[in-house]
């Protein structure tokens, strides 16, 4: 990873110049490197990561939401080395920078679950990314054993018993979620899948319940504004990942015997 970032300024200027960019200020970590950049008078995004696998299911699930205003525009890509060239999104706060409506959350969602995905089965099954998600739980060692095994279980028979083939973000959250022209909500940085859309429901739901009636009352009320959720199966998916959620209701975790699946 040192040698990655050691590489940046070069790589970063030999795509500036091909690109036609002005590089400005940087931000991000973890997986990613990303540049405010101005190209034409316009903001646009670098983004950089050391995984081209990334980049490239990134990019892949971009271009199956191309037709979309819901989702950051994909103006360029070099997956060789991990680089994607992002529309800029005006005025860009992120939602969790200034509150959000359900009803505005609902609409982002029904954007999101529009787009039938139609190419060869490029992106990995959602399994896959619950498998991720709880073996980077279990190497963190910030949650009981017991409840991972068992929450994983769960995930894992959701994703088994749920559909197969739609388009999931994977990690929408209001961290991911910008506010652009007309308070449009802008989803970003998907880490995408194929399976069940109403995974992607799970953290607008969560935050902020103090019980099982209030977050089976949110849970309604969203699956009501949006055609062909499941309340059933959001409930399902609160209970299976709520072992990886910091804070998540202790109503919710695996053996507490309430919100149950059906």
């Amino acid at each position: 990873m040192a040698s990655w970032y050691d590489a940046l300024p070069a790589l970063v200027a030999e795509l500036a110049v091909r690109w036609g960019l002005g590089v400005g200020e940087a931000g991000g970590g973890g997986t990613s490197r990303v540049y405010r950049c101005l190209r034409d008078g316009e903001t646009v995004w670098l983004k950089l990561t050391p995984d081209p696998v990334i980049a490239t299911d990134e990019a892949e699930a971009l271009r199956a939401w191309a037709d979309t205003r819901s989702v950051v525009g994909l103006l360029d890509q070099d997956l060789r080395v991990g680089a994607l060239l992002l529309a800029g999104v005006e005025p860009g706060t992120r939602l969790m920078e200034s509150g959000w409506q359900l009803a505005h959350v609902a609409r982002l969602l029904v954007e999101l679950r529009s787009v039938t995905y139609h190419r060869p089965p490029q992106l990995a099954p959602l399994a896959d990314r619950i498998t991720f998600l709880y073996d980077l739980a279990d190497r963190r060692g910030t949650a009981d054993p017991d409840l991972l095994s068992r929450g994983r279980a769960a995930a894992l028979e959701m994703a088994r018993t749920g559909p197969a083939d739609g388009l999931v973000h994977g990690d929408l959250h209001p961290g991911n979620v910008l506010i652009g022209a007309g308070g449009r909500l802008v989803a970003i940085d998907p880490r995408p899948a194929l399976g069940d859309p109403d995974f992607d429901a799970v953290d607008w739901v969560i935050e902020g319940v103090e019980d099982e009636e209030q977050l089976n009352r949110r849970i309604a009320d969203l699956a009501a504004l949006v055609p062909g959720m499941s309340a059933a199966r959001v409930r399902g998916w609160c209970r299976a990942t709520a072992p990886l959620i910091g804070g998540a209701p202790a109503f919710l975790l695996p053996g507490s015997g309430r919100a149950s699946c059906a």
